[in-house]
């Protein structure tokens, strides 16, 4: 097995004032070294894990790190910098940078060592001697640390002193009883990263280091790119709480049902162990069981700041936070958006607009008859709809406050249907559940009602209160918000529209599926609910946007294959499927890889597309599809137009930028340090 780090590797004085700067000069060390065979191909693998989540952490360093298929050996290059790199740590910049490359298949032996540097990091000792080393040499090896693998799989954290374990046995040999009485608290936790090699065990071992200086028992299982061992079930059993820090699904989730859980990013379980654990002995303490150890929540879903820095009383900034809510809802309504619409959509395709007006097929239908048919997937695609604002309350509640607020936002749904108040009273009734429920979670019980709240006394109390708010108090000011919005679109012509469309476009294309991708599709789908011709515009704008940035990747990757990478062309291929269908997020590994370039050019092409479409007058009647949906769209032929001049523009434009980035004094650089020339995508 080749070494991981040797004195090549290594660099005392990193000149590189930023981090895509910082990686390219550590990268180019891996090169020269033959570990890494595509410089640009891996360090676009690189900046795509970047983009996932900050790399700092706390105490000055920098790990960025990856798997990819570039690197035939895993490695690590260390670099110290004099004045500090930003990588997004809370504490400032990072002076000790380290870089670390797996290969697309690893052993688990080097992962293993892997994993045993990332938790030797949390040794103050072992990051001063890093800072205070003058010779590469006795660094790397002072990095290297021993060849024996530590086992990363499990890690138990007993409570206190040895001296106090020995002072509890004399105790209990004595016949005490005070021993057992001072049953240590526990914990199960469970850690994991996208690419489980550096955040899942430093942040083991910082909940570890944290457990004992607390006295409470911790029990971790690393769920890394090494595999994972899991916990005894008598183990998870006599746990008194669980912590799940994460960036990935934990695997075997119902084994933690019944326990108080705080869900967080993997970076809260490295930076804020200590009140991680304070607030699993508080959720233990308030009898918060069984609310959220079953769920289907996205990674980390309670970290609102998205740097893993959360948990479930977050510190996040409250936009932020919103942010997050409001996603949990629109991510639990689009499933019932795409059957529901295209369901009605293929009604109108058989029968036509009038069908919606058909009698109810379980007093009339004909087995026979196209229009029967027609009417059956009418009635069907709107029973699904009927459930959208229902469904978007409830899961805003539950994301805010988990199982508990789930009856009364879906309460507060049905209410905003009643009232008329439509989109915006489900936005409003899911915000105004959860923090009812909220509230109460707060109010201390008795022991003996601790297991009745979440099911009886907390959706009893909130859906009661949350019913007032919406019938009495604020569902007929949103009707008649939500009445005045359906009439501007209805109104909308010449350049308003067209402003509309820029905006949609820019919103669609800037963060590809995010949180301004996502509010700009509900914002459209919420008017099919009651379609109108001017809500009707807004979809066709919006789904033709969408389009726009994987089908410009795409062309892009096939009129200049050489300014990108293998990967990339590769991705290119698969991206003119995903652009057809209307899966803006083909185009999420281009712009990880160069943002600068890729987003500014996609967002152009979108605006120019909304923009068209909406001056076009098309008009979409189903919420997704892509040109599969065609048939169903007014004016289709200026439709495909608009998303072809849009394509076309951001094509354009992401070529330029792409072909102008390689300068003379870059080009001279491509060159490696032994002669041989460096693969550098121009």
């Amino acid at each position: 097995m080749s070494e991981l780090i040797t004195a090549e590797l290594v660099d005392l004085d990193l000149s590189a004032t930023t981090k895509d700067a910082a990686a390219r000069s550590l990268a180019e060390r891996m090169v020269a070294a033959h570990r890494v065979t595509d410089l640009d191909g891996f360090l676009a693998d690189v900046a795509a894990r970047e983009a996932q989540m900050p790399t700092g952490l706390d105490g000055g360093i920098g790990i960025p790190h990856c798997r990819s298929e570039h690197v035939n050996a895993p490695t690590l290059a260390f670099g110290r910098s004099g004045a500090g790199i930003d990588f997004g740590a809370a504490d400032g910049p990072a002076d000790l940078i380290f870089l670390i490359a797996a290969p697309a298949g690893a052993d688990d032996d080097h992962l293993t060592i892997l994993s045993g540097l990332a938790r030797r990091l949390m040794d103050p000792e072992f990051t001063a001697a890093l800072r205070a080393g003058t010779d590469p040499r006795a660094v790397a090896a002072l990095i290297r640390g021993k060849e024996a693998p530590e086992e990363p799989e499990q890690e138990r954290v007993e409570a206190g002193s040895q001296e106090q374990e020995r002072a509890e046995t004399a105790t209990e040999a004595a016949g005490g009883t005070e021993a057992a009485e001072r049953v240590p608290f526990r914990i199960v936790a469970v850690t994991s990263c996208p690419t489980g090699i550096a955040h899942t065990y430093m942040a083991a071992e910082s909940l570890a280091a944290a457990g004992r200086a607390e006295g409470v028992e911790v029990t971790v299982e690393t769920q890394g790119s090494a595999g994972f061992k899991k916990l005894d079930p008598a183990v998870v059993a006599a746990a008194d709480a669980v912590i799940w820090a994460h960036d990935v699904e934990v695997r075997e989730k119902a084994r933690f049902r019944g326990k108080p859980l705080v869900d967080v990013g993997v970076k809260a379980g490295v930076n804020r162990p200590a009140e991680l654990i304070a607030e699993a002995r508080r959720k233990a303490e308030r009898g918060e069981i069984a609310t959220a150890t079953d769920t289907d929540k996205a990674p980390g879903s309670k970290d609102g700041d998205g740097d893993g820095n959360g948990s479930g009383t977050d510190h996040a900034h409250f936009g932020v936070r919103l942010r997050t809510y409001l996603m949990s809802g629109v991510s639990y309504m689009v499933p019932f958006v795409a059957a529901g619409g295209l369901l009605i959509a293929l009604s109108f395709a058989i029968g036509g607009y009038e069908i919606a007006s058909a009698k109810s097929v379980a007093d009339h239908f004909v087995w026979g008859e196209a229009d029967s048919w027609a009417a059956l997937l009418n009635q069907i695609g709107s029973a699904a709809f009927g459930f959208l604002v229902p469904v978007l309350a409830g899961y805003i509640a539950y994301g805010m406050a988990d199982r508990p607020a789930l009856v009364p936002g879906f309460v507060g749904g049905a209410i905003a249907l009643t009232v008329n108040a439509g989109f915006l009273g489900g936005l409003v009734a899911g915000l105004l559940a959860g923090a009812v429920v909220m509230a109460v979670q707060r109010v201390p019980v008795h022991a003996t009602l601790r297991g009745i709240m979440p099911v009886l006394v907390i959706p009893l109390i909130a859906s009661a209160t949350v019913g007032f708010l919406m019938f009495i108090v604020v569902g007929k000011p949103i009707a008649s918000l939500q009445n005045a919005l359906t009439d501007w679109l209805n109104g909308l012509s010449g350049s308003n529209a067209v402003i509309l469309g820029v905006v949609l476009g820019l919103m669609m294309c800037f963060d590809m599926g995010g949180p301004l991708n996502k509010v700009a599709y509900a914002f459209a789908v919420g008017g099919l609910a009651d379609p109108t011709p001017g809500s009707l515009k807004v979809m066709a704008a919006v789904m033709a946007a969408g389009m726009v940035p994987p089908l410009a990747m795409a062309l892009a990757t096939t009129v200049r294959k050489k300014l990108f990478t293998k990967t990339e062309r590769e991705n290119g291929r698969a991206a003119w499927v995903l652009g057809a269908s209307f899966i803006t997020e083909g185009a999420i590994p281009f712009a990880a890889a160069d943002p600068l370039r890729v987003i500014p050019s996609v967002m152009a092409g979108g605006a120019v597309t909304g923009a068209l479409s909406m001056a076009f007058g098309a008009t979409l009647r189903a919420p997704h599809g892509g040109v599969f949906v065609v048939p169903l769209i007014g004016e289709p032929f200026l439709y495909l137009l608009a998303i072809a001049a849009g394509t076309l523009v951001a094509t354009v434009l992401v070529v330029l930028l792409k072909g102008a980035r390689r300068t003379a004094p870059e080009a001279a650089e491509d060159a490696g340090a032994d002669g041989s020339r460096v693969t550098v995508a121009a």
